[in-house]
Order: C-alpha cells, then sequence, then structure tokens
C-alpha cells in the first residue's frame, strides 16, 4: 500500500491503515464540498499512480492506495485549478473505474471499483484526455460556483486586473477605459442585476470590503496581489457561502486565491511591451521547500504606460511586492501573505451623452494650453471634429498595505481549526485640477475665499463677477484659474476570522465567526495651483487653501455563522444554515462644510436662498440581522450530471461614507439623519438559484467531450437606497437625503458550456439573460419619477462571451470575443447604449529545450481586435443623458517570460 506525503510507521498503524481502507463504505468518484476549502492544484500529464501522489503533497491530505498495474497504466490529463481536494481527486479518477473513500480526518482511500482490462482503461484515458481541460470550471456546489484559472487570466491578457477576465464568465458585465482594468475610477461590474458595491470580495479568505472607488473598508484585488501570482478567480454568482467575510455580498462573491510558493527553487522574469509605451515588469523568487516542510517567494511587479486618452508627460501604474511563506506540518499549517502596491491612475472624465464625441483628454503638462484655451476647446458647444471638455488633470493614488497570516491546526480526525488574522491600511487620494470659472467652483470657494463678497451671491450661489472670476478668489487659488480639489482617504482596519470544522457521520458541521474593526476618515481639500508650482497627477499637494469637509467613521463588524451539510447518500448532498450580521458604524464629523458651500441652484427663487446642504454632525447607526439563512441541495443523478438549487438572503450593510454618497450620513441635516436612524433598513435580498451541471467525455464524431452549466435564478431586492431630495420642497430645495426607493426584481438564466474537439481544439461560450425591473415608482424634490416596471439601467438584457482555442505541443493560441446588448441608460429607459462586440486575440509559444533555462514563452496579445468605437462603463442618468466613457483603441502587446 501507498501513501502519499504522509506513510504508516509501525506495522501496526499498516494494519490500521489497511483495514480502514477494505472496510470503509466507498462513495462514488463525485465531488463533495470540502470544509477545508479550495487548494491550488498543478498536475501535469503523467500516470494515475503519480498524478495521486503529488495530489497528496500539495494538498496535505494523505491519499492512501495500493500499487496496481493499472494506476500506471492511466495516463491522467493536466489539472490546474484551485478547488477542493475531493473535487481534485473526482476529477483525476473520473472514467477510470477506481473510486475514492473520504476518512475521518481528511485522508482519501482509492478502491479498485470494477475491475477493468488495462487496455480498456487506456483507452478510456485517452479519449479523456481528448475532452480536454474546460477554461471555466464549475464548483460542485449546491449553488452556482465558475471559476478561472490564474494561467488563463495571464493568457488572455497579462498583467490584467483579475476582475477583468471575470467578465467571460456567464452574467458578469465588466467595463473600464484601461485595456487592463485597472482604472477604478470608472471601474464597473454587474453580477445578476447587483453592481460591484453590492458584492462580496476575498482574497484567501480576507475581506476586500465592498468593491467602492472611494475606499472606506477594504482594497481593490489588483492592489491586494500582483496579478500573476493570483491561482484562481472564483465568483459565487447567486450568493456566497455562508463563512464569506463580507457585509455587502448581495449578488454574489468574488474569491479571488493567491498561489502557494512552488516546491522547487527557481525564478521566473516576465516583461510586457506594447502600444502607448507599455513597459510591465514582473519577477519572483521561489525559495522551494527547505527546513521542516517550509516554502516562500518574493514577486515584485512594475508596470508604466501612457494612458492611450492623453498626451506625452501622462503615465499610469505603479509598483507592487508580494511575499508569501507557508508551513506544512503534521497538524498544523501555517500561511503568512504580505503585499505593498503604490499607484497612481489618470482618470478619463466621462462625456454628457448620447453624443457623437467620443474622448477627451487632458491639457497636462500644459498649464499655457490649459490657461489659454479654456473654456473655448472645453465647451460642450465644440465642434464634433474637436475634442470637448478637456481638462487639466484628473488622477487617484492609492497606497496599500496588507498582510495576513493564516492558522489550521487538525485535532483529530474530526476536529480543525481555521484561523485568518488581517491587517490592511491606505492612504489614497482623488486629484482632480479643475476650473474656478464655473458657479458650481465659485459656489464651493467663495464662502472660505471670499465670504464678504455678497455682490456675487444670486439665488444661493457665488457667480460670475461683471469682469469674470471673483478677483479674491483668483488670487488666492493661483492665478490660473484652476484650483486642484482632493478627497483623501485613509484606512485602518484589522480583523480575525475564525472556523471550526467537525466532522461526525455523514455530517460536516461547521461554525465561524469574524470580527473587524475599521478606522476610516475622508476629506475634501482645496489647493492653489500656480504658474511656478503647478503641481502634478501623480504627487500628494501638501498645505491646503482650506479643509472643506472631513468624516471619521469607527465601525465593529460582528458577524457569525453554523453550517451542516449533510451527505443524505452517495448522490444527495443537503446543506442548511444561516449567519447573523452585526454591523455598528459611528460616524462623526471633525469638519463640516461652511452653508453656502454645497448649495445648489434654487429655481424661481427671488431672494437668495440658504439650501443648508451642509454634512451633519452623524451619529451612530448599525446595520443588523440576526438570521439570514441558507438551504441548498446537489443531487448527483448521474455519474456525470448534476442538479443544484439554493436559498439564501443576504443583507448589505450601511456605507460607511458622507456626503455625495448613498449613506445615512450623506443626508444633510441632523433631523434627517436621526429620522434615518429611527425607520431605515439596509438593503436585502432572496436569491434562488436552481441549475444542472454536466462534464463528460464523448465519442461523437469530431465532439470528444463537453462540460457546463446551466442555471436560473430568481432575486427579490428590498429597500434599495437612493439619494433624493425630500418630496414637498417646492422651490426651497432643502438639502437632499436618502430615502427608501422601493423594491427591484430579477429574472435570469445564465448558459456556459465547452465542447472539446479532439486534444487540441475547444470551444467555449457563455450566453445570458437578466430582466432587472423596479418595483416602484418614486418622488425627487418635486419631480416623479414613473420606474415600476423599468428595466434597471447599465444592464444588457443579453450577453455572450466566447473563447476558441488551439494548442498543439508547446503552441497556443486564443480568439475571443464578448458581446453586450443594449443597455438602458436612464432610470425611465428613455435612451439606450449601442450595443458592442469586442474581440481579443492571444498566441504563444513555449520553449523546454534551453540549457540552465527551465523555460522561455513568448507571447502575443491583441485587445480590441476589431477596434470597436463605443462606450465602456456608463453612468446612468435621471431622464435623457447619461455619463459615457470610452472603450480603449486596438493595442498590441509582446510578452517574454523566463524560468529558471
Amino acid at each position: 500500500m501507498r501513501f502519499s506525503r504522509f506513510s504508516c510507521r509501525s506495522t501496526t498503524m499498516l494494519a490500521i491503515c489497511v483495514s480502514t481502507a477494505l472496510t470503509r463504505p466507498v462513495w462514488a468518484a463525485a465531488p463533495v464540498a470540502s470544509p477545508a476549502g479550495s487548494v491550488p492544484v498543478h498536475i501535469a500529464a503523467q500516470s494515475l499512480e503519480q498524478a495521486l501522489e503529488q495530489l497528496g503533497q500539495q494538498t496535505g491530505r494523505n491519499v492512501i492506495f495500493t500499487p496496481d498495474p493499472r494506476l500506471r497504466a492511466i495516463t491522467v490529463k493536466p489539472l490546474n485549478a484551485t478547488l477542493p481536494p475531493e473535487d481534485a481527486v473526482a476529477r483525476l479518477l473520473a472514467g477510470t473505474g477506481f473510486t475514492a473513500e473520504s476518512l475521518p480526518g481528511g485522508s482519501m482511500a482509492i478502491h479498485g471499483g470494477k475491475p477493468q482490462p488495462v487496455k480498456t482503461l487506456r483507452k478510456k484515458a485517452a479519449l479523456r484526455s481528448a475532452a480536454g481541460e474546460d477554461i471555466v470550471t464549475t464548483g460542485h456546489h449546491t449553488r452556482s460556483v465558475m471559476s478561472l484559472d490564474g494561467q488563463e487570466i495571464q493568457a488572455l491578457m497579462p498583467g490584467q486586473n483579475p476582475m477583468q477576465a471575470l467578465d467571460f464568465l456567464p452574467g458578469v458585465t465588466f467595463t473600464n477605459v484601461d485595456p487592463w482594468g485597472n482604472n477604478e475610477q470608472n471601474s464597473s461590474i454587474y453580477v445578476h442585476g447587483f453592481n460591484q458595491n453590492q458584492l462580496g470580495y476575498t482574497l484567501d479568505g480576507v475581506p476586500l470590503g465592498a468593491g467602492a472607488y472611494g475606499n472606506y473598508n477594504g482594497l481593490s484585488p489588483q492592489r491586494a496581489a500582483i496579478s500573476e501570482d493570483i491561482a484562481s478567480t472564483s465568483l459565487s454568482s447567486g450568493a456566497g457561502a455562508l463563512g464569506t467575510a463580507s457585509t455587502s455580498n448581495l449578488g454574489g462573491t468574488i474569491a479571488f486565491t493567491t498561489s502557494n510558493p512552488k516546491k522547487k527553487a527557481g525564478a521566473t522574469v516576465r516583461q510586457t511591451f506594447g502600444e502607448y509605451s507599455t513597459f510591465r515588469t514582473f519577477a519572483r523568487v521561489d525559495t522551494g521547500t527547505f527546513g521542516n516542510n517550509n516554502a516562500a517567494y518574493f514577486a515584485f511587479a512594475r508596470q508604466d504606460a501612457r494612458p492611450w486618452n492623453l498626451g506625452p508627460g501622462n503615465s499610469q501604474g505603479g509598483y507592487q511586492v508580494n511575499g508569501k511563506f507557508t508551513h506544512k506540518g503534521e497538524k498544523t499549517d501555517v500561511t503568512a501573505y504580505f503585499d505593498w502596491q503604490n499607484k497612481a491612475e489618470p482618470n478619463t472624465q466621462g462625456l454628457t451623452a448620447p453624443t457623437s464625441l467620443y474622448a477627451r483628454g487632458a491639457f497636462y503638462p500644459d498649464l499655457n494650453a490649459a490657461m489659454a484655451n479654456y473654456p473655448a476647446m472645453t465647451s460642450t458647444k465644440a465642434a464634433p471634429g474637436t475634442p470637448n471638455n478637456m481638462y487639466y488633470f484628473s488622477a487617484a493614488r492609492r497606497t496599500d498595505y496588507l498582510s495576513y497570516i493564516n492558522v489550521s491546526h487538525r485535532f483529530n480526525d474530526h476536529l480543525s481549526w481555521d484561523n485568518n488574522l488581517y491587517f490592511h491600511y491606505d492612504d489614497g487620494a482623488g486629484i482632480v485640477a479643475t476650473s474656478v470659472r464655473t458657479v458650481a467652483i465659485l459656489t464651493e470657494l467663495g464662502p472660505y475665499l471670499d465670504p464678504g463678497a455678497t455682490r456675487y451671491i444670486k439665488n444661493g450661489q457665488f457667480t460670475y463677477s461683471l469682469h469674470g472670476v471673483d478677483p479674491v478668489v483668483w488670487q488666492k487659488t493661483g492665478g490660473t484659474g484652476f484650483v486642484v480639489r482632493t478627497t483623501e482617504y485613509r484606512d485602518y482596519r484589522g480583523g480575525l476570522t475564525s472556523t471550526l470544522h467537525y466532522k461526525v457521520g455523514h455530517h460536516n458541521i461547521e461554525v465561524g465567526g469574524w470580527y473587524e474593526r475599521n478606522n476610516n476618515v475622508q476629506a475634501r481639500r482645496w489647493y492653489p495651483l500656480t504658474a511656478t508650482n503647478t503641481l502634478t497627477p501623480y504627487d500628494m499637494p501638501r498645505d491646503p487653501l482650506f479643509t472643506q469637509w472631513a468624516n471619521a467613521f469607527y465601525t465593529n463588524t460582528f458577524v457569525t455563522h453554523l453550517q451542516d451539510t449533510w451527505k443524505v447518500t452517495q448522490r444527495l448532498t443537503l446543506m442548511g444554515g444561516f449567519k447573523s450580521e452585526m454591523v455598528y458604524t459611528n460616524g462623526t464629523l471633525p469638519v463640516a462644510a461652511l452653508p453656502q458651500s454645497l448649495a445648489s441652484a434654487v429655481a424661481g427663487a427671488k431672494t437668495i436662498v440658504d439650501t443648508s446642504t451642509n454634512t451633519v454632525a452623524g451619529g451612530t447607526v448599525p446595520s443588523f440581522r440576526a438570521f439570514l439563512p441558507a438551504f441548498g441541495a446537489l443531487w448527483r443523478f448521474t455519474d456525470h450530471e448534476q442538479l443544484f438549487a439554493n436559498i439564501q438572503e443576504n443583507m448589505d450593510s450601511f456605507a460607511a461614507t458622507g456626503y455625495g454618497s448613498t449613506s445615512p450620513w450623506a443626508v444633510t441635516s441632523q433631523a434627517d439623519f436621526e429620522a434615518f436612524k429611527k425607520h431605515g433598513k439596509p438593503e436585502t435580498s432572496w436569491t434562488y438559484e436552481v441549475g444542472l451541471r454536466t462534464s463528460r467525455a464523448l465519442s461523437f464524431g469530431p465532439l470528444t467531450g463537453v462540460g457546463g452549466q446551466l442555471e436560473y435564478y430568481h432575486v427579490n431586492f428590498f429597500n434599495r437606497l437612493g439619494e433624493i431630495s425630500p418630496p414637498g420642497q417646492g422651490i426651497s430645495g432643502v438639502g437632499s437625503t436618502v430615502a427608501n426607493l422601493g423594491s427591484v426584481t430579477t429574472n435570469g438564466m445564465d448558459l456556459a458550456f465547452t465542447l472539446h474537439f479532439g486534444a487540441h481544439f475547444s470551444v467555449y461560450n457563455a450566453l445570458s439573460y437578466v430582466d432587472s425591473v423596479y418595483g416602484n415608482d418614486f418622488m425627487d424634490g418635486a419631480t416623479l419619477y414613473r420606474t415600476k416596471g423599468r428595466k434597471v439601467p447599465a444592464i444588457p438584457a443579453w450577453s455572450d462571451k466566447f473563447v476558441l482555442s488551439y494548442h498543439y505541443g508547446n503552441f497556443r493560441t486564443q480568439f475571443s470575443g464578448t458581446y453586450m446588448g443594449e443597455r438602458p441608460a436612464t432610470i425611465t429607459n428613455s435612451v439606450y447604449t449601442p450595443s458592442r462586440l469586442m474581440l481579443g486575440f492571444s498566441a504563444g509559444y513555449h520553449f523546454d529545450m534551453i540549457p540552465h533555462v527551465r523555460g522561455l514563452d513568448l507571447q502575443l496579445n491583441i485587445s480590441n481586435l476589431n477596434n470597436v468605437r463605443t462606450w465602456s462603463s456608463i453612468t446612468p442618468g435621471d431622464a435623457s443623458t447619461y455619463t459615457g466613457y470610452p472603450t480603449a483603441p486596438r493595442m498590441v502587446f509582446g510578452t517574454v517570460g523566463v524560468e529558471f
């Protein structure tokens, strides 16, 4: 009998192991959810015997089997994915006649099953090999889980934001003005009708927050890990697992998993070149296994490129460092991780659409041109052949430190305990150099820089003087006609997730908790821009003219969950459980905005009206639900097909943000805050999903394999929050408030499948339909918006994605495309964006016979191959217009990778 990773150390132990393997009931080689979670598995094409040995080494599980010529005769296809160990062994054994038995403590015993001739097994193995490896893998859970591994992410676009790769999954639409998907200011993702702020995000189980551009409780995934160090990206598109560390996952969970250190020491260097001065460097050093089952790696990345719609002197990118250490003990496993990144991304300003104008850029670094041409070149009335609305500069700067230490301990064969302690610090700012020649900007600057200039106030706003801008404001802002405004963020958060796994009989019981403390500060500051101190979008300005407002939030999050996964029979698994969420946020206002400084125009006013748009003193508002249930079932009605169903309720806690957001602290009077505190409810959703999965080898002409998933889902979304003016205000227009705008109902279907034609060619396709509609009309001031029955904007009803893949030997190539149908661009559906089809291409070759080098890779990528010119992300409007962001043009990139 052979044991991978561990061996029986005495005759007595050997007898016990043999007895256990022979007497325990055997379950079919169909996977079940693993309480230990998913792990990266990288197994090359080799004999089944060698593959099982490697599986044990990579997963830390005892894989027990008796030497058998049939195990050596069967050749398995490559397996590169992040998935539970039970799922991995099921893939290796599928169609071989062998079965696996789950033993107490996580061990897995391999049994011979029905004897078959070696010749027959070889034939079946060849058929499985011809079926190939799916581009998108489906998890074997009671809910929909689909994954992309890191190799596929890098094949689609080296160094890209792993969120962008999710656009190839059904039910997902991701848009960005950047070919790598890194620009956070206009990044947009929708999953089954929910936007990026209503999803949950984790990295190796560590919460990444709510995905907001203005950081308040986390960071984006591309800042949490270097793209090349991502082993897999998984989407639970209906509802995340109960143990997911998130309080915003109304529409599902996106889980990122970083790769583990390699067992063998070595180094990897990749260099990407491309259009618009692209220069991306990635380097990683692996120590290999050392000491007592220790291993580590250190990785570095630098990206620099000129934004495609800006001139020379502009750049985007920055630096990033990752480090990871693992220790595999006999009872205890330890993982430590560190990430540091510093980046600056110039922002692309949106256009007021519909319009035939496509893009607008920035004058930076030519201040003289900006001064000479404003407002002429920036006029919205500019001729269609000229760029409109050019600004001086705008950018987002972020610096992050993220670290965690994970300790997993196995007490015995039935009980294990996972703990993850983490800390995150963020320091960032959104920076805009804007003109002082607008009424809106003068309204903000006037109360601070020239409070006595009442002759420039009309209907509650500062206006132009008779000879231009108020001369006091002009001089104090630097005399250039531009002023720099920042929204500055600082975030300190840390927490602990802890989960006990207990296996008894046919039950896997999970009890867990999560606590996080988050201290978050946001401030709006203004800085002068002079001819000698012009400032840049890549450096933080100093010595502000004034701080307009500052919010400070202190949040304590408590989440607990209880879950039981019951294997009723070999083919039927039931899941049931619930979680409790308690989020307490104390929002304070160290600096309040002056009256008038956030005012808006008051139409029809005959006298000066103070609209009282002040930030509020705030207080503590809880988001609390004691019982959020989940139920699911998984029925393996054949060796290749499964039915799954899941019902789950989730809550989105109130966002810890202030002015200009949809949050209790964004209202403009303390009375409104107290009323919301008393009557306001957090957003909640009920998600229902049912689906069918299949994965089987075929012998049907050229078709040799198929795998995929069909899913139907229904979502009831309640207590949708929105920022409005209080109804019945008439021309007084006193402030704004956050109100409950009613419900949203969503129905949809997803179909994703991969067809394999022999061992070298495959076709992947993902077709989606979604119908997400508002359930109520609402009042905004004196205006009635008839939104009941209207579609939620920015979401296409139909979308389709495809990837054609061919590989032969060391050569591989892919031709891909994403189609997005028309999107409603306003809440009343009065305007739609045009549909779009974007194509992509990649090809690569691996050289493996070079002395002193393990491998050399060459890769070519072309984004937006058909050079489509249309909108990417959009910000929906109220009536007849919306804000649109352009799509990046066709770009060509080349990558050279060397492994030592």
